[in-house]
């Protein structure tokens, strides 16, 4: 998503990250300025429900970063940059979050109204 003519690198990367831990073909991570690419460990792949839990507490993580950076913004203890990013992260993750749980709850009905 772009905010103001700016794309962050860093939303492609987790989006990409999360979709190779789905098909079990490896993780890209962003190391210093370069992106790497690991392969994941053959043999235990991750179920689905460990995948939703860590994603939701990553979504928790960052927006407990976002008001610990809001806190310090109020003292001026942060620099107003730091502050603005942090609260997009924060309005991203939790607009992604969203609009997984509605294609979950949209999926559950389509599979409750299936005839058995």
């Amino acid at each position: 998503m772009a905010i103001g003519g700016v794309v962050n690198p860093n939303i492609a990367i987790n989006a990409y990250s999360n979709s190779q831990n789905i098909t079990g073909m490896g993780q890209v991570t962003n190391v210093g300025s370069g992106i790497t690419k690991t392969d994941s460990v053959h043999g235990a792949e991750p179920s689905f429900a460990a995948l939703l839990k860590d994603n939701v507490e990553n979504v928790v993580d960052t927006m407990k970063t976002s008001e610990q950076m809001s806190a310090k913004a109020v003292t001026g203890e942060a620099n107003l940059v730091d502050v603005v990013q942090a609260v997009t992260s924060a309005e991203i993750t939790l607009q992604t979050l969203v609009s997984v749980r509605d294609r979950m709850i949209s999926a559950y009905q389509d599979i409750m109204r299936m005839p058995i």
